[in-house]
């Protein structure tokens, strides 16, 4: 195998397709008689192979990945020697190296993803996300900031039905947020199930969906590298109350989010702030 490419936004999405095809074949090798097998191991497979092709290939740079020992924990300190820490990193690759094991373990379903993110410390962005890829290995597909995708067209529903204007919003399969029907009957739109985070906010950059809401619980790395693709795009992307994301902090959990169209911003965050106080 030759070597990868050198510039951060390809290396991002040539490492995304690499664990995007490893998966693949698991789930061809494996089957799915056994759901919570097939779960450990693509989460084993896809991150034993990103945190060997980061060593090799990015010795220098830190790195934050859901599958790391006490990745969920607040980090007060510098770690052990030998391991660079990423607070005091200027460069740390944030990984969720199979984003939706549920949709992953199950026949038929394409709705799972791989991240792979880039954090800078002297970032030009608010986020300090300067590269990013989401393989959607099952859609035979990866989005990345290296070559982002146009700015999303008005999705069909929403252009067609006239002044009311019926958006469609990416949810959660297995847990929206509570205030999520309400906000949908408020703004006249229509909740679309998905799975991964990956899965929905791609959806939004691609134009299936206009916008993606969640709240209740997520880290940094379910969102790290969407958005990255979401703000090259030109879509929002904030917290649900309109505050700036921020990632390689010391408590990775970033629990709520929203990405969507831009002229979709304001009307989404009034309607936030009246139905998730």
């Amino acid at each position: 195998m030759g070597s990868p490419p050198m510039i951060d936004g390809a290396f991002a999405r040539w490492l995304a397709a690499r664990a995007g095809q490893a998966l693949l074949a698991l789930r061809s090798e494996m089957g799915f008689e056994d759901p919570g097998a097939l779960k450990s191991a693509g989460d084993k497979v896809s991150h034993d192979l990103i945190r060997t092709e980061l060593a090799r290939w990015r010795p220098g740079d830190a790195v934050l990945s859901e599958e790391d020992e006490g990745s969920r924990l607040a980090w007060a300190a510098e770690v052990s020697a030998g391991v660079v820490s990423r607070l005091s990193a200027d460069r740390v690759w944030i990984v969720d190296p199979l984003d939706g094991t549920r949709e992953f373990s199950e026949q038929g379903r394409a709705d799972w993803a791989v991240h792979v993110a880039l954090w800078a410390r002297n970032a030009p962005t608010g986020h300090g996300l300067v590269a990013g890829a989401v393989g959607l290995p099952a859609q035979h597909r990866v989005l990345g900031t290296d070559h982002p995708p146009a700015y999303p067209p008005m999705t069909l529903e929403a252009a067609t039905s006239g002044g009311g204007r019926t958006l469609r919003l990416a949810a959660s399969r297995s847990r929206p947020p509570v205030f999520l029907t309400d906000l949908a009957e408020d703004v006249g739109a229509h909740l679309v199930p998905m799975g991964s985070a990956g899965a929905k906010i791609a959806a939004v950059v691609t134009g299936e969906v206009d916008a993606y809401i969640h709240a209740g619980g997520q880290y940094e790395w379910d969102s790290a590298a969407p958005v990255a693709v979401a703000t090259a795009t030109g879509l929002h992307a904030s917290r649900i109350d309109g505050s700036a994301l921020k990632y390689n902090e010391a408590d990775p959990r970033l629990p709520d989010l929203l990405v969507c169209r831009k002229d979709l911003a304001t009307r989404l965050l009034a309607a936030l702030q009246r139905h998730s106080g």
